[in-house]
């Protein structure tokens, strides 16, 4: 009986409101002038396929900023595990084989496309940097060069 009572007495004093339970993007800086913009949150790469499920393994999070010069064209590649991207400068195109394009300029967000041969061009006339961060498993390839 006394483990029932007890049990009752934790649920109550469990919070009821659905805000006080969710996780605070802010860290609780929001008086200190914190602010947050989110980028990009979906299930989606893309080209609007589902993103595949995380590999086994130890998890391994590698951040590259990377420097695309104005009119290079990147070989084709694919990646084999999740990734994604923050555009930092310049405009960045995208196209897989099949034929969808999609571009992305400063600011803007991607989930990359994962196993899916594709390309990409700085295109315009400013180089183009990005931070892109992938999440796989120790001692796998974040990118794999295609033909």
């Amino acid at each position: 009986m006394k483990q029932v009572a007890l049990t009752f007495h934790m649920l109550l004093a469990l919070p009821l409101s659905p805000l006080e339970v969710r996780a605070d993007d802010g860290h609780g800086a929001e008086k200190l002038g914190v602010t947050i913009k989110e980028l990009v949150n979906s299930t989606k790469e893309w080209d609007g396929q589902s993103l595949p499920s995380y590999p086994a393994g130890l998890p391994e999070i590698k951040v590259l900023r990377i420097k695309i010069p104005a009119g290079v064209t990147l070989p084709w590649h694919f990646h084999p595990v999740i990734n994604a991207a923050v555009i930092l400068k310049g405009r960045l195109e995208l196209y897989s084989k099949d034929g969808m394009t999609k571009a992305f300029g400063p600011g803007e967000a991607l989930i990359e496309v994962v196993n899916t041969v594709h390309a990409g061009k700085a295109v315009g006339s400013e180089d183009v940097e990005l931070s892109v961060f992938y999440a796989g498993s120790q001692g796998q390839p974040t990118t794999v060069l295609s033909k």
